[in-house]
């Protein structure tokens, strides 16, 4: 019976990237597969919907051109070309992470792998009538789309008119109406995309505002920014039953409907660990039944670690990623960890919202004495060359004992690539001073982090 020195179960972000970097450092190495390497990542959630919103954004573009001195006609939009298109980018990616498993000589099975125990050879492994042994666990299994317990949910299902956030990204052709449930961040990227190509845009929210807990004032930005642009917003508002083509909803006790030709149902996700038999080597579980785990992706259990979504930490591939590298460097006994409160989130709309460490109501509560920095986007002679929308800001909560930024937040062009540096500012806790000091090319929009500290 052959023993793996580690067998990664999900080849998601986490997953692979884990089963890379072990196989690298020498060991022999298997990772697990039920459907497809790259996970809901690179198959159905962060590449696909990229690809699609560069497209609106191509198109957006060309439509608009005029103000910008460039004038087009009878500009078309193509979904079955676009999907093609995502289709393609999707494929190479994949075919990408198997090529590089391949050259690390990461042995890959595809099947739903069940733990079934601990011998004194390791843990021990099941798929279908084939057992696997392997010294070491990573548990990369992901997360799965909350299906809420909504009236009439399950059986409008057979109409075709409800999607998941999978169904979503296969849609060939651009529905009239579409209604999305949630107001997160694929909610809003779906918003954005179906408004911009041609939907008439829904959102329905049960909380007061969008985007779970990013600051309020860059949520507020966006929200008036799609609404602008046409998609209609319902917050506050508690979904209490979905049929075929129509929704109903309830807000300050009274009850509304809605019409729709499509439905997103986009509520969240919850980590994947059913089925998995963690319980017979005795993983411990939160109540949400994510895997518990230390800053070194440990579980409870020696040897066994659990990265990405599936421990319900960080929803993030770039969180997955880090996971597995601290997951393997701790294998290997180096000493590494991961900080949770230096970790990036980026909203993909126009604008792009970005974020990093605390907000301000969060500061506030864990007692830190802060300072706000803001200026709004219109400081960026860049941002106005580029764009006629002048809407958008960069905010920073800054440490008043330390001089340090506890957290950064953006509203603007090019936010997803700007916050890298502020990402690094919190992480290895530079002053103001030093982060001021730095120097910023001219024109770009990141010159707005020098011209806000400048104002403390």
């Amino acid at each position: 019976m052959e023993i793996y020195d580690l067998i990664v179960i999900g080849g998601g972000p986490g997953g692979y990237h884990a089963a890379e970097r072990a196989a690298h450092s020498g060991y022999h190495t298997l990772v697990i597969e039920k459907e497809k390497l790259g996970g809901v990542c690179l198959n159905e959630g962060c590449i696909p919907s990229k690809a699609f919103l560069n497209s609106a954004k191509v198109y957006d573009h060309a439509f608009k051109g005029g103000a910008y001195g460039v004038s087009t006609e009878n500009v078309v939009f193509d979904q079955k070309l676009v999907l093609k298109r995502k289709d393609r980018v999707v494929r190479r990616l994949v075919a990408g992470v198997a090529q590089q498993l391949k050259q690390r000589q990461v042995t890959v099975v595809k099947g739903v792998g069940i733990i079934t125990g601990k011998s004194k050879e390791g843990f021990q492994v099941q798929i279908d009538q084939t057992e696997y042994v392997g010294k070491r666990l990573l548990i990369a299994t992901g997360s799965t789309p909350i299906i809420p317990p909504i009236e009439g949910l399950k059986e409008a299902n057979a109409s075709g008119n409800i999607l998941s956030s999978r169904e979503i990204l296969d849609l060939d052709s651009i529905p009239a109406k579409l209604t999305i449930v949630g107001g997160g961040i694929i909610g809003l990227e779906m918003a954005a995309y179906f408004q911009t190509v041609g939907s008439q845009v829904t959102v329905v929210e049960m909380l007061p505002k969008i985007a779970g807990n990013t600051d309020s004032d860059l949520t507020d930005v966006l929200h008036k920014s799609l609404e602008k642009k046409g998609v209609n917003f319902f917050l506050s508002s508690k979904v209490t039953r979905i049929d075929a083509q129509q929704l109903t909803y309830v807000k300050a006790d009274q009850e509304y409907v809605l019409v729709h030709d499509k439905l997103l149902l986009s509520i969240g996700r919850r980590p994947a660990t059913d089925r998995l038999g963690l319980e017979n080597i005795g993983v411990e579980m939160a109540k949400n039944k994510a895997i518990i785990t230390d800053l070194q992706s440990r579980t409870n259990i020696a040897n066994v670690y659990a990265v990405g979504d599936v421990n319900g930490k960080s929803m993030l591939a770039h969180t997955a990623y880090r996971e597995a590298e601290v997951a393997i460097n701790t294998m290997l006994g180096e000493n590494d960890s991961i900080h949770y409160d230096a970790i990036p989130a980026v909203v993909y709309t126009t604008p792009e919202l970005a974020t990093v460490g605390l907000t301000e109501i969060e500061a506030k509560a864990k007692g830190f004495e802060y300072q706000v920095l803001s200026l709004p986007v219109a400081y960026s002679g860049r941002h106005l060359a580029e764009t006629d929308d002048a809407n958008g800001l960069i905010k920073l909560i800054v440490d008043k004992k330390s001089n340090t930024l506890l957290g950064a937040h953006l509203a603007m062009q090019y936010a997803s690539e700007i916050i890298l540096t502020l990402s690094m500012a919190v992480d290895l806790k530079l002053t103001v001073k030093t982060l001021s000091r730095l120097v910023y090319p001219h024109p770009t929009v990141g010159e707005l982090i020098k011209d806000t500290l400048l104002s403390l």
